[in-house]
């Protein structure tokens, strides 16, 4: 067996789909499944059930992935010291990002570290916040740039943006003349979002319950779809200014954070990031 057979089951294992795995470590899905059939071959037993539509471990599959886990890092961190002594950053490094963010600080990082280091295969992905953040605690993400409503424990935590909730209404609306936004149909972001933990942190510390009743991954269609009356937006107060038809209202007692987090113990390529970012006093306007 080999490293790559390990890295194939691990994707599998995590994905629960070969097709998923495949697109994770850019190989074929015939290439996953013939290797993962090598694998089984060699240990003699299957490790997994291929007959739910689910992809699912066998009990031997639990052992394995346990191990094989084990192997990947200790693989990785043979890696890294080698690298530390030798002052040199190699290998990949996988950043993850909140789906719809087009932060350009951030890009510029990236081409610097690419710049810097050009033997480091560069991998960005988009996702879900609180997906990103649970892919950077099991080692899947290097570190992420997430929307949460305060750091999340257990990671390193870097605040590019201290934000605060708006109700954005059209002109003329009873919250533009001081209603209360919660008691009227909110139109938000999806749970799992940091704007929407945001506000799921405000509704759970003052004992408030709105109704929510559209929901948007995108800011600009939570906006759209409060212009034409269907409920009233709730976003970051730094977006306000994109949607000049609607009207802007504090909501007192919120906090949304857009932050980048990583594990303690960082890759030297996700060091050799955070180190540019640092350098260059990443922020956003």
């Amino acid at each position: 067996m080999d490293l790559r057979q390990l890295e194939y089951l691990v994707a599998v294992a995590e994905e629960r789909s070969f097709t998923r795995a495949a697109a994770r470590v850019h190989v074929s899905q015939s290439g996953v499944s013939a290797q993962v059939r090598q694998l089984e071959r060699e240990l003699g037993a299957e490790l997994f059930d291929r007959t739910s539509r689910v992809v699912a471990l066998t009990a031997a599959g639990e052992v394995a992935l346990e191990h094989a886990r084990a192997a990947l890092a200790s693989a990785a961190a043979l890696g890294q010291a080698v690298g530390e002594v030798a002052g040199v950053v190699r290998g990949s490094l996988v950043v993850g990002m909140v789906a719809g963010c087009a932060l350009t600080p951030l890009f510029d990082a990236l081409a610097a570290f690419h710049h810097a280091h050009p033997g480091v295969r560069l991998r960005l992905v988009e996702g879900v916040s609180q997906e990103l953040v649970d892919e950077v605690r099991r080692g899947a993400l290097d570190l992420a740039l997430v929307g949460v409503a305060q750091p999340p424990e257990g990671l390193e935590a870097l605040v590019v943006v201290d934000d605060s909730l708006v109700a954005l209404v059209p002109e003329g609306h009873p919250v533009a003349a001081g209603a209360d936004p919660f008691a009227h149909p909110l139109v938000a972001m999806p749970q799992g979002t940091g704007l929407r933990a945001a506000l799921d942190a405000r509704c759970a510390a003052s004992g408030e319950r709105p109704e929510v009743v559209l929901e948007a991954s995108a800011p600009d269609a939570v906006a759209a779809l409060a212009a034409r009356g269907l409920g009233v937006a709730v976003l970051g107060a730094s977006m306000a200014s994109a949607y000049p038809d609607l009207t802007p209202v504090p909501i007192p007692d919120t906090r949304a954070l857009l932050a980048l987090v990583w594990r303690d113990r960082a890759s030297p390529a996700a060091r050799a990031l955070l180190g540019i970012i640092r350098n260059n006093s990443f922020s956003v306007d």
